[in-house]
Protein backbone atom coordinates (compact mmCIF):
# COMPACT_ATOMS: atom_id res chain seq x y z
CA UNK A 1 0.00 0.00 0.00
CA UNK A 2 1.24 3.27 -0.98
CA UNK A 3 0.41 6.41 1.08
CA UNK A 4 -0.14 9.60 -0.29
CA UNK A 5 2.59 12.61 0.96
CA UNK A 6 -0.12 13.96 3.49
CA UNK A 7 -0.52 10.40 5.24
CA UNK A 8 3.43 9.51 5.16
CA UNK A 9 4.04 12.55 6.81
CA UNK A 10 1.42 12.41 9.84
CA UNK A 11 2.84 9.15 9.95
CA UNK A 12 6.12 10.47 10.78
CA UNK A 13 4.89 12.90 13.00
CA UNK A 14 3.31 10.74 15.04
CA UNK A 15 6.85 8.21 15.15
CA UNK A 16 8.85 11.30 16.39
CA UNK A 17 6.11 12.17 18.97
CA UNK A 18 5.94 8.87 19.84
CA UNK A 19 9.82 8.88 20.23
CA UNK A 20 9.63 12.56 22.43
CA UNK A 21 7.30 10.99 24.72
CA UNK A 22 9.26 7.19 25.15
CA UNK A 23 12.43 9.29 25.90
CA UNK A 24 10.66 11.26 29.01
CA UNK A 25 9.43 7.82 30.07
CA UNK A 26 12.04 5.84 29.89
CA UNK A 27 14.28 8.90 30.93
CA UNK A 28 11.66 8.60 33.96
CA UNK A 29 12.12 5.01 34.73
CA UNK A 30 15.67 5.26 34.47
CA UNK A 31 16.12 6.91 37.29
CA UNK A 32 14.72 4.09 39.56
CA UNK A 33 16.18 1.09 37.74
CA UNK A 34 18.58 0.54 35.13
CA UNK A 35 19.80 3.35 34.93
CA UNK A 36 23.04 2.25 32.74
CA UNK A 37 20.83 1.08 30.31
CA UNK A 38 17.39 3.33 29.97
CA UNK A 39 19.31 6.47 30.33
CA UNK A 40 21.34 6.80 27.21
CA UNK A 41 18.59 4.82 25.38
CA UNK A 42 16.39 8.20 26.83
CA UNK A 43 19.31 10.47 25.46
CA UNK A 44 19.02 9.13 21.82
CA UNK A 45 15.33 8.81 21.41
CA UNK A 46 15.24 12.34 22.53
CA UNK A 47 17.91 13.21 19.88
CA UNK A 48 16.52 11.79 17.28
CA UNK A 49 12.79 13.12 18.01
CA UNK A 50 14.21 16.57 18.49
CA UNK A 51 16.27 16.32 15.03
CA UNK A 52 13.23 14.95 13.27
CA UNK A 53 11.10 18.16 14.27
CA UNK A 54 8.99 16.65 16.72
CA UNK A 55 5.75 18.78 18.05
CA UNK A 56 6.16 17.55 21.35
CA UNK A 57 9.66 19.37 22.01
CA UNK A 58 9.29 19.83 25.67
CA UNK A 59 8.68 16.45 26.00
CA UNK A 60 11.76 15.22 24.22
CA UNK A 61 13.69 18.02 26.47
CA UNK A 62 12.89 16.50 29.50
CA UNK A 63 13.46 13.13 28.12
CA UNK A 64 17.13 14.46 27.05
CA UNK A 65 17.71 15.94 30.94
CA UNK A 66 15.47 12.77 32.09
CA UNK A 67 18.40 10.88 30.30
CA UNK A 68 21.28 12.73 31.53
CA UNK A 69 20.24 12.84 35.31
CA UNK A 70 20.07 9.15 34.73
CA UNK A 71 23.50 8.86 34.31
CA UNK A 72 24.42 11.60 36.83
CA UNK A 73 23.28 9.42 39.28
CA UNK A 74 24.68 6.35 38.23
CA UNK A 75 28.25 8.57 38.33
CA UNK A 76 26.83 9.55 42.03
CA UNK A 77 26.10 5.67 43.12
CA UNK A 78 29.83 4.65 41.75
CA UNK A 79 31.34 6.92 43.35
CA UNK A 80 29.43 6.16 46.46
CA UNK A 81 29.43 2.29 46.17
CA UNK A 82 32.22 2.01 44.22
CA UNK A 83 29.95 -0.35 41.78
CA UNK A 84 28.02 -0.76 38.69
CA UNK A 85 25.27 -2.59 41.03
CA UNK A 86 22.83 -0.93 43.38
CA UNK A 87 19.72 -1.64 45.22
CA UNK A 88 16.74 -0.34 47.18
Amino acid sequence: MRLTAPAAHRTGIRDTDGMAVASFVLGLVGLLVFNVFLGPVAIVLAAVALRRGTARRGRARLGLALGVADLLVLLALVQADHTVSWSF
